[in-house]
């Protein structure tokens, strides 16, 4: 039975084969990275699970072996980064809707209610990045262009700049919404001004988009102005 006054925390981590070799997506980096704040939020790490498959697949032995332990302790579901947990924002959904409390240690101020609204919004850039994609497909159809073929096939030319540039774009989009997520917390918290809010931020360790330097008041309002784009 649990002690009073106790919570429970449990760790999951996972790699895809790809990214065994990366800096930052490690097993043992995500680990350290689940111990430390577990340890900073006074809770108890009971038990740690590993997978080594996509995000996509919800059918991964460490992540329902992770949920079972969850249900049947009522504990915390722990990992570096939420796309550790899964990729699939309907599924996060599904597990803050069934009452499984999740938390990622690179979002130390994200309560429930955040990771819900975290969730939404990861579903909804889903559904839009789907519907550009076939747009641009059936575009690229119109024009003639041949989709599909051979996958040996490489092109004379060198990569697509303009294909790249986009990419870019949606990615630091996508780090622009999390972290707005931070910035409200701040201001719940009282911070008013954008000094105030990069002082907070830095105070409770929370990386800046490039995951280098402080934050200062023109990096929050960089924040804030693409989140809101």
């Amino acid at each position: 039975m649990r002690a009073t006054g106790t919570r429970y925390a449990i760790g999951l981590y996972r790699v895809s084969t790809a990214e065994q070799g990366q800096s930052g997506l490690g097993l043992e980096a995500q680990q350290s990275s689940v111990r430390a704040f577990v340890a900073s939020q006074g809770w108890t790490l009971v038990s740690e699970h590993f997978d080594i498959a996509s995000g996509k697949d919800d059918r991964r032995p460490g992540f329902q072996a992770a949920l079972l332990k969850c249900r049947q302790l009522g504990a915390v579901l722990v990992a570096a980064r939420l796309d550790r947990i899964t990729r699939r924002a309907h599924t996060l959904s599904q597990l803050l809707e069934d009452g499984v409390s999740i938390r990622a240690a690179d979002m130390p101020g994200a309560d429930d209610l955040m990771m819900r609204i975290y969730a939404a919004m990861a579903q909804r850039e889903r559904e839009l990045i789907s519907a550009r994609t076939k747009a641009a497909l059936a575009a690229a159809k119109a024009r003639g262009i041949v989709l599909g073929g051979d996958r040996g096939w490489r092109p004379a030319s060198g990569p697509n700049a303009a294909a790249a540039a986009l990419s870019r774009v949606e990615a630091a989009t996508r780090t622009a919404h999390r972290l707005a997520l931070e910035v409200d917390a701040e201001r719940a918290e009282g911070a008013l001004s954008m000094t105030a809010i990069a002082q907070g931020l830095n105070r409770r360790c929370v990386s800046t988009p490039t995951g280098c330097g402080s934050w200062t008041h023109t990096t929050v309002a960089r924040v804030m102005a693409r989140a809101a784009s």
